[in-house]
């Protein structure tokens, strides 16, 4: 397994923040890892216990691979939660091979699709709260090593959430931020020690970089807890994502300037974008994407793979490096979406191997804390349509692990 210097340093930030959880891919041959929660790729990767949960995956080629999925319970903050016996959160077997899987049909890039989902005939989740997949090749050279993880999170709703968001913070009035309230009803949980007992996470647009975790709450009540007025729950605005679509390789979809194909690979050449003085509004799915293909009969064996190349026309901005991100690489500071700056036509470029579809995307300087900003690349409007997610956890004093029995999703409106 190959991993860059700058690969592992983001890893360190990230990890340094708290923010374990990771879907990615661990390998260059490994492609498209999705989660897909209730058949909605659209979906956060959050499902009630017992919903279906697909996991999938592209190798670049076509040969056979035996690959092994083990699944492992974790901790509200993705540390392992080493006191759950396997026999607590799984019925059935863990360590099972992918038997789903097909080879691409008429494409350039050769790949071999394999899925797999829970629950399914050998294995069955028991418990609410976390889990990490993680995919290895079974084959004697490959090591300890997995090739892949996938992160997502089961649901037993037991406690209430309310959430607001509001353009009138603390710092400004529409202006450039957006801030959080939220509450939590205990329901018919018992809570002695919130503040001990209680996790929380705040997501805007699903990102781990700067999301807030266990933030005390500052009301509390016999019946439920409240987050209010509260600085560590203002986000900076952010701007629409921009985005394009490729469902033809041979014509130029939206956002696609220009086509092209240079052997032995296809490219996608997007039109360029400006930093916005303005707010402009314009309807996004909040940094998600969804593989597409000619008629969509079979994308994920018909969709062809190809370098989309991200143009950000701009004076050299000053502080950290430039990225081109969104739900496609998890929203991580991935080095393969690291931007160079072409002096003599004032622009950064990068170039990313991408499988045909719709996708948003977003470019942000990555500050020295590991969060990415959009001030110098995109701009922060108070307008920008959000979506901000709440999942709560709750661990009893005594209890093995942290259940997932609360959660909410609000997308801003305009």
């Amino acid at each position: 397994m190959k991993r860059t210097f700058l690969f592992a340093i983001l890893l360190a930030l990230v990890s340094f923040r708290g923010f374990a959880q990771q879907t990615r891919s661990l390998s260059e041959q490994i492609r498209t890892v999705r989660v897909v929660v209730n058949h909605d790729p659209l979906q956060p990767p959050v499902a009630r216990l017992g919903a279906p949960v697909e996991i999938s995956f592209d190798e670049l080629s076509h040969e056979y691979t035996r690959y092994i999925y083990k699944v492992e319970f974790c901790n509200a903050d993705w540390s392992r939660a080493e006191e759950v016996f396997e026999s607590d959160f799984l019925s059935g077997f863990n360590g099972q091979p992918i038997e789903d899987y097909e080879t691409s049909f008429n494409t350039t890039v050769l790949y071999t699709h394999y899925r797999f989902a829970f629950p399914n005939e050998d294995t069955r989740l028991l418990l609410p709260g976390n889990y990490r997949v993680r995919v290895y090749a079974d084959e004697r050279d490959s090591g300890d090593e997995p090739v892949l993880e996938a992160c997502f999170s089961l649901l037993k709703p037991e406690m209430s959430v309310g959430m607001d968001v509001s353009s009138n913070t603390d710092v400004d009035f529409n202006q450039k931020h957006q801030q959080v309230t939220f509450n939590v009803s205990y329901g018919q949980r018992r809570v002695v020690d919130p503040q001990r007992e209680l996790h929380t996470v705040v997501f805007q647009n699903r990102r781990w970089d700067n999301a807030v975790v266990d933030l005390p709450p500052n009301i509390q009540k016999a019946t439920g807890v409240e987050w209010t007025h509260r600085r560590d729950l203002i986000f900076p605005a952010g701007a629409e994502f921009h985005k394009f679509e490729i469902i033809d390789v041979q014509l130029n979809g939206m956002g696609v300037d220009r086509m092209l194909w240079v052997e032995p690979h296809r490219h996608a050449v997007l039109f360029p974008v400006q930093p916005q003085r303005n707010y402009t509004y314009d309807p996004d799915a909040n940094g998600s994407f969804v593989i597409r293909a000619p008629e969509d009969e079979s994308p994920e064996t018909e969709a062809e793979y190809l370098f989309v190349h991200f143009l950000l026309h701009t004076p050299r901005l000053p502080g950290g490096d430039i990225y081109v991100t969104g739900l496609w690489d998890n929203g991580f500071p991935d080095p393969q979406c690291r931007m160079e700056y072409d002096e003599e036509h004032g622009v950064y470029e990068c170039s990313v191997l991408l499988k045909q579809g719709y996708y948003n995307y977003q470019f942000r300087q990555l500050a020295a804390d590991g969060v990415g900003q959009t001030a110098r690349t995109e701009g922060d409007f108070y307008e920008t349509e959000n979506e901000y997610l709440i999942l709560v956890y709750h661990r009893p004093q005594g209890a093995r692990y942290d259940a997932l029995v609360g959660y909410s999703v609000v997308k801003t409106s305009k």
